[in-house]
């Protein structure tokens, strides 16, 4: 085992840390938040918020008796409620026992079954609405590519032939009109297959009809860190020119020639800035989603295309942000479950699973691109522990609400020392899936 390889490719370790744990307290401060918030709207007093862990760093109390305070483990946080044992809330008993009715009306234990539900429930929903919020942020941020798209600005390519220029409009490829959106990817795969195409524009109001290469050539548009790509030298803006010796210059045809490769040695052909390179590479077996959230799997060098150019953008308003953020919010979500399934069916790779070292590292790369990406992993990430919260788990957020709903169909809740052995079961489960996930991540044990 090479323990370097766990260093990012962008920062040190230390960096990686420290973006990991800024993504992790914003996310566990608004889930924490959320409990606390509707708590209080509830009638449910808090009697401490805490983000972390362990001894107390620094602590201050409100007018409303809330200790507020950072710990000194910043891998998580806690809402304690008047009446719970512990930051799990469990139920003081005794201490309960001596409180009168209207003060058992604020602990979380006294409280109408709406009230606790409601409490309990707000943790996770306050994460997808800041996912949502930060999705919508961007969107209203950098707008949305105009349709058809107008030329911004084109990446370098292998072709002086290319006749398109910046401020170009597309009109049609080959005598197809451009489509709309919902018909684009027939489109795009009818195109013929070669390296130049005839594209019709509209320039400053003429048409004419020009030379370009294929809509998404084989140029990198990103390269993922610790991947097969990245171990062999393959960086952002080369344009793959040769797979094994067949030559390539459409972005589609990398896919069966490296998955053909089945893992072996190859020679892969690269133009980078005017330069012709050669790199060895050793395609890796990997999971990928597929737009019906099923998965494919097939031996991948670890990067990503784009189009030849960047689309001029245009605003939107904040009632179409939303609605792009909700989607996208929603599709991160069922491609979780999707992807969860698919590992306890056994269909794909326990590979798939990261623990908070895959989850550090990802933050890591993610901010090397910039301070979007970033902000982006915090809403992707948000999503991730909103969705984990509400699993059917007792000590997570989902199992509280299932002896909620235990309650509310037998009008009793369940007995207490059940109660206590499912939720030493669910703590578990829970150190288990973590311990697994962390292996995974450093050794790959499981893989």
């Amino acid at each position: 085992m090479d323990l370097i390889s766990f260093l990012p490719q962008f920062g040190n370790f230390f960096y990686t840390v420290g973006v990991f744990l800024v993504a992790l307290i914003i996310i566990v401060a608004v889930h924490e938040y959320g409990h606390y918030i509707v708590g209080k709207w509830s009638g449910i007093h808090s009697e401490v918020f805490s983000i972390g862990f362990g001894k107390v760093l620094w602590s201050r109390i409100d007018k409303h008796g809330t200790q507020w305070q950072i710990a000194a483990i910043p891998l998580g946080g806690y809402c304690k409620f008047l009446g719970d044992s512990t930051a799990a809330s469990g139920v003081d008993g005794e201490m309960i026992s001596t409180l009168s009715d209207e003060e058992r009306r604020r602990t979380m234990h006294g409280a109408p079954l709406w009230a606790r539900a409601a409490t309990v429930a707000a943790g996770p929903i306050f994460n997808f609405i800041l996912s949502i919020g930060i999705l919508t942020g961007m969107g209203l941020f950098t707008g949305v590519a105009t349709y058809p798209p107008k030329i911004d600005s084109l990446y370098a390519l292998p072709n002086s032939e290319i006749g398109l220029q910046a401020g170009d409009k597309l009109v049609a490829v080959e005598g197809v009109e451009y489509p709309a959106p919902e018909g684009f990817s027939a489109f795009a795969d009818a195109l013929p297959l070669k390296p130049l195409l005839d594209y019709t524009i509209d320039r400053a109001g003429d048409q004419l009809t020009v030379k370009g290469p294929p809509l998404m050539p084989a140029r990198i548009n990103f390269v993922s860190p610790e991947s097969a790509a990245a171990r062999a030298g393959i960086m952002v803006d080369d344009v793959i020119l040769s797979i094994g010796g067949q030559p390539v210059f459409e972005f589609g045809q990398m896919v069966p020639l490296m998955n053909n490769t089945q893992g072996a040695p190859t020679k892969i052909e690269v133009w980078r800035d005017g330069q012709t390179l050669d790199f060895i590479i050793e395609a890796e077996l990997k999971d990928l989603p597929k737009p019906d959230n099923s998965f494919e799997t097939r031996y991948v060098m670890g990067v990503s295309g784009n189009y030849f150019f960047t689309p001029a953008t245009e605003t939107i308003g904040p009632w179409d942000a939303a609605k792009e953020a909700v989607t996208r919010t929603y599709d991160m979500a069922a491609l979780s479950i999707s992807g969860l399934y698919h590992m306890i069916a056994g269909k794909i790779s326990a590979c798939n699973m990261s623990g908070p070292v895959g989850m550090a590292k990802g933050a890591g790369q993610m901010a090397s691109q910039g301070t979007q990406s970033f902000i982006y992993f915090i809403a992707l990430l948000s999503t991730a522990v909103g969705l984990l919260n509400l699993f059917p788990i007792p000590v997570l957020d989902g199992g509280h609400l299932v002896f909620f709903a235990y309650e509310a169909v037998f009008r009793r809740p369940p007995n207490e020392k059940v109660l206590n052995g499912l939720m030493m079961i669910g703590l578990i489960l829970l150190l288990s899936m973590m311990v697994f996930a962390t292996l995974n991540d450093i050794f790959g044990v499981f893989c």
